[in-house]
C-alpha cells in the first residue's frame, strides 16, 4: 500500500515542524551506541578545532591577542556547526558537566540521560578530547603525546572557570525551560567565544576538554598537575549553574496547585 500525495506532504511537514533536540534534550529513540559515537567523535573534532586552530595562530603571528582571537573565533565556528550536526543524535553535550547536570535533572523528575547512559557519555567525551588533542598535534607534525607545561593553577584561573562553567549551564538548561533549544548551536557557541575573552581562564568550561588539552605542549595546553582542580572547579560551577536555572526559571504553581482562601 503506498502514501498519498497530501499524506505525504503531511508527513513531512509534520516531521519539519517537530523540535529537534540539542544540548539538555537527548534524543530517546536514538541507539545508546550512536550516541556514544556521537559524542566521541564531537568531543574529538571541538578539542581538535581548540587545539589545532591555537597552533596554526602561534604558527602565523607572535601577537597573543591575534592569537587568542584566531583560537576564540575557529572555536566559536567548529562548535556551532558540531551542535547543529550531532545534537539530533546525541543532544551535543561534548562535556561531562553538561551529561551530568542533565542526569541529575532527570532524577528530579525532568528529562535527560539515565545512570546507564551517564556511564557511556563521559568516557566517550574523554576518550574524544584525548584523541581530538592527538589529532591536531599529528596534523601539525607536533609530537604526539606531550604533556603540557602550561601552568593554569592561579586561583583567578579557577574563579573563571566556576564562572564560566556556571553561565554554560545556565544558558542551556535556561534555553531547555523555556523550549528555545533550537537557539543552541548560536546560543552556547557564541557564549563559549565571548567567555575566551571575559575570563581569565579563557573558558575550558568542560573536565573531558580540560584533560585531552594536558595531553599536547602547545597554546591550548593545560599542565597536567593544573587538571585536578580545573575540573573540581568546573564541576562547582555546574552546581552553581543548576541552582541559578532553578531560581531564575523557577514554574509557577497552577490554578489546582494553589492554595484556597
Amino acid at each position: 500500500m503506498s502514501v498519498t500525495q497530501p499524506a505525504a506532504e503531511a508527513v513531512i511537514a509534520a516531521d519539519a515542524s517537530a523540535p529537534q533536540p540539542a544540548p539538555g534534550a537527548t534524543p530517546p529513540r536514538t541507539p545508546l551506541v550512536a550516541r556514544a559515537a556521537a559524542e566521541l567523535v564531537g568531543t574529538a573534532a571541538l578539542v581538535a578545532v581548540v587545539v589545532g586552530s591555537g597552533i596554526q595562530a602561534t604558527e602565523l603571528t607572535q601577537d597573543v591577542g591575534l592569537q587568542l582571537l584566531a583560537n576564540s573565533l575557529a572555536t566559536v565556528f567548529g562548535l556551532g556547526v558540531l551542535i547543529a550536526l550531532l545534537g539530533p543524535v546525541s543532544g551535543a553535550h561534548f562535556n561531562p558537566a553538561v551529561t551530568l547536570a542533565e542526569w541529575w535533572t532527570a532524577r528530579r523528575g525532568g528529562g535527560g540521560v539515565n545512570s546507564r547512559e551517564l556511564a557511556v557519555y563521559v568516557p566517550s567525551q574523554i576518550v574524544g578530547a584525548i584523541a581530538g588533542a592527538i589529532l591536531a598535534d599529528a596534523m601539525f607534525g607536533e609530537p604526539l603525546v606531550k604533556w603540557s607545561t602550561h601552568d593554569r593553577s592561579a586561583g583567578n584561573l579557577l574563579l573563571s572557570e566556576v564562572v564560566a562553567t556556571a553561565g554554560l549551564i545556565l544558558l542551556i538548561f535556561g534555553l531547555a525551560r523555556t523550549d528555545r533549544l533550537r537557539f543552541a548551536p548560536v546560543a552556547v557557541a557564541s557564549y563559549i567565544g565571548a567567555a575566551y575573552w571575559f575570563t581569565a581562564s579563557t573558558s575550558f568550561a568542560n573536565p573531558a576538554v580540560t584533560i585531552g588539552r594536558a595531553f599536547t605542549d602547545t597554546f591550548a595546553g593545560i599542565a597536567p598537575a593544573s587538571v585536578p582542580a580545573f575540573v573540581g572547579v568546573q564541576l562547582v560551577g555546574a552546581v552553581v549553574g543548576l541552582a541559578l536555572v532553578a531560581v531564575i526559571f523557577m514554574r509557577g504553581k497552577t490554578e489546582q496547585e494553589a492554595p484556597t482562601a
